[in-house]
């Protein structure tokens, strides 16, 4: 792993600019092929996946009828030799095999096949020098690169450091660079601000609460999916009451931080405010979380972690705007 330090805002921890390759075992991959594959995905999830091309990936969640996200995902088309479409699902591995069970159920005539492809393909996380790319092609958020059978997705960057998940078809040699530290990649993860639906979080979080909608995570244009109504609604009707937000806590807490783990506010001792999405050591000291809470908690008081006698949490700004602020 190559670091070369940055300057940082007084506002926030030190931080670092990282560069390295990850083995990204956490994730899996479902694979989606058939002439009905890109409707039947259409009407699954949150994102337009039939005008998608070769070019570009895009963060999508899969909701229940309330509008509460069972899984999330990386998606992008793959060419094959087919005439079929072949759409990659990457998500938590945690919940790969209960989310293939659930769309499965919604299969019934079309034609499309879904399978548990993680054994085809393995996953890497590519950060700063490591990406080794022809400078011509598009390296704005969510765009994709193809080259020989992989896959390089642009993911929104890190603590100021640009970020690419690839995908390489089983066998294939790795990508070339130095070791990055799986815990590193998370970090940077948490860094950008995006929080994956992993088991803990399960049915916690409708997208709006992990600010899905401002990072390209749900499009208000398709048509329905499961939740839709619900979703919708939580954007047009109404002011939005819970928003994630990146927090710092200091060492003593980092052995307690978990996701799943509840937040609470000086305001109420007895209730909870929010919960932790996403969390990482900080290579510069404590740990960094993605929290989902109310948006009156973030206003003003102190956070605390797990209990209202916890570690106290101090918020970073968000890496992006909210659609609501655009």
């Amino acid at each position: 792993m190559i670091i070369q330090q940055m300057t940082t805002s007084s506002s926030a921890p030190a931080t670092d600019l990282v560069s390295g390759v990850a083995r990204l075992g956490h994730l899996g991959v479902i694979r989606a092929t058939g002439t009905d594959a890109a409707t039947f995905l259409q009407g699954q999830l949150t994102q337009d996946l039939v005008s998608m091309g070769l070019g570009t990936a895009r963060l999508a969640a899969f909701c229940n009828a309330k509008g509460r996200m069972q899984a999330s995902f990386v998606v992008f088309k793959r060419k094959n030799d087919a005439t079929d479409d072949e759409f990659l699902m990457l998500c938590s591995a945690d919940i790969l095999a209960q989310t293939l069970k659930r769309l499965s159920m919604f299969v019934m005539r079309a034609k499309v096949k879904l399978l548990d492809a993680s054994v085809d393909f393995t996953l890497y996380g590519l950060v700063g020098n490591a990406i080794n790319l022809e400078a011509s092609c598009a390296r704005t958020y969510w765009s994709k690169h193809d080259f020989e059978g992989q896959s390089s997705v642009f993911l929104y960057p890190g603590a100021g450091s640009e970020r690419v998940l690839r995908c390489i078809p089983a066998g294939l040699m790795p990508p070339q660079g130095a070791d990055l530290p799986l815990d590193t990649w998370n970090w940077l993860e948490v860094q950008a601000g995006i929080a994956m639906i992993t088991q803990p979080i399960f049915e916690a979080f409708v997208p709006q609460m992990l600010n899905y909608e401002s990072v390209g995570g749900v499009n208000f244009k398709k048509g329905c999916y499961p939740g839709q109504e619900v979703v919708a609604r939580s954007q047009f009707r109404g002011t939005l009451k819970r928003r994630a937000y990146v927090a710092h806590g200091l060492d003593h807490g980092l052995e307690q931080v978990h996701v799943g783990q509840e937040v609470f506010h000086t305001s109420d001792a007895d209730q909870p405010c929010g919960l932790v999405a996403a969390c990482a050591a900080n290579p510069s000291g404590g740990f960094d979380a993605i929290v989902s809470m109310q948006t009156s908690a973030a206003l003003s008081g102190a956070l605390t972690l797990g209990s209202p006698d916890g570690t106290v949490l101090s918020l970073l700004p968000l890496p992006y705007p909210l659609l609501e602020d655009i």
